[in-house]
């Protein structure tokens, strides 16, 4: 895959902030003093749906939209993507089917219903809402609107954009990754704007695809078993996206849902953000590398917030301070 340059980025940019502002950057100092480092969080969380990938859709679905040719669109998701093309599809007045595996986050589909969409659970993960939605596409004649697409990697750099400017001199970024939008968009800015900066992916440790298949240099799908980090549930790696992630990422660092839930607990102690499983992954992270990092500005995208009540609940009450 081709990454974006720096004026495709910005041009992504400008459609977004017609429907969104920016969101910030922020060094907390008590996350500082438990990273044992400078720690800077990109607060995704605070986007009007929730989760960076809103920025991904409106740039996919201003160019769906300039077409004219669309009446419907379907789309598999885990939560996040499903919001975003929820929200993108009310907005052009397009009817939105969004496919869901059994056992899906409760809040998260009613989120997706909340903005018009009609909800479809399907298949035990998230390939299997994949296939299905891709079947239903070809027999109702709707628009799949794909997980990982170049338009979709355009918009969600406008995230990374505005922290690499807010912070030249940053020298590692932790991305979680669940299909590598995010990452990919991560890697385009940095290598736009000049940065020198490590880009360090983040997957779960019992969602292991694309830690196995930056290892082994080839696609590897493996099982995946996490039960809180639903945004990293990735069973099938996207070839696209392992090209850029092969040739642009420094390393993958797993973690475990243990540490994604006490991750969880710590954002929240010392910023009072709500952080998602994937969205804590980053920062979870960085307290798993703490040794290497001394001495440098490290960043983590907090890439959503979008997690049911109960999931909170006991990462709070099972790593109380």
């Amino acid at each position: 895959m081709r990454l974006p340059s720096l004026a495709q980025i910005e041009a992504a940019a400008q459609l977004v902030y017609r429907r969104m502002p920016p969101t910030p950057q922020y060094r907390w100092p008590l996350l500082g003093e438990a990273a044992g480092t400078e720690l800077w969080l990109k607060h995704e969380n605070h986007t009007p749906v929730g989760a960076f990938k809103l920025r991904g859709g409106i740039v996919y679905f201003a160019e769906l939209a300039a077409k004219g040719e669309v009446r419907g669109v379907v789309a598999a998701t885990r939560g996040n993507h499903g919001q975003s093309v929820a929200a993108c599809a009310k907005h052009h007045g397009l009817a939105a089917t969004i496919v869901v595996p059994h056992g899906n986050s409760v809040e998260k589909n009613a989120a997706m219903r909340a903005f018009g969409a009609r909800l479809v659970e399907h298949g035990e993960d998230f390939q299997a809402a994949r296939e299905f939605a891709e079947s239903l596409a070809r027999e109702e004649r709707l628009h799949m609107v794909p997980s990982f697409h170049p338009l979709l990697v355009a918009g969600v750099a406008s995230a990374s954009l505005e922290l690499f400017r807010a912070l030249p001199d940053l020298q590692t970024l932790y991305v979680p990754i669940g299909l590598g939008s995010g990452i990919c968009a991560a890697a385009a800015v940095r290598n736009a704007v000049g940065s020198t900066a490590d880009i360090v992916g983040v997957v779960s440790s019992q969602a292991r695809a694309y830690a196995a298949s930056f290892l082994e240099r080839k696609p590897v799908e493996m099982p995946v078993t996490t039960r809180i980090a639903d945004g990293m549930a990735c069973r099938t790696p996207e070839p696209g996206a392992l090209e850029v992630i092969w040739r642009e990422v420094d390393r993958i660092v797993e973690v475990s849902d243990d540490e994604v839930a006490r991750a969880i607990a710590v954002i929240f102690q010392c910023t009072h953000n709500c952080a998602e499983g994937a969205g804590a992954a980053g920062f979870a992270a960085v307290r798993k590398e703490g040794r290497r990092l001394a001495g440098r500005k490290v960043a983590a995208i907090l890439s959503g917030g979008n997690i049911d009540r109960s999931l909170f609940l006991q990462a709070l009450a099972s790593h109380e301070s």
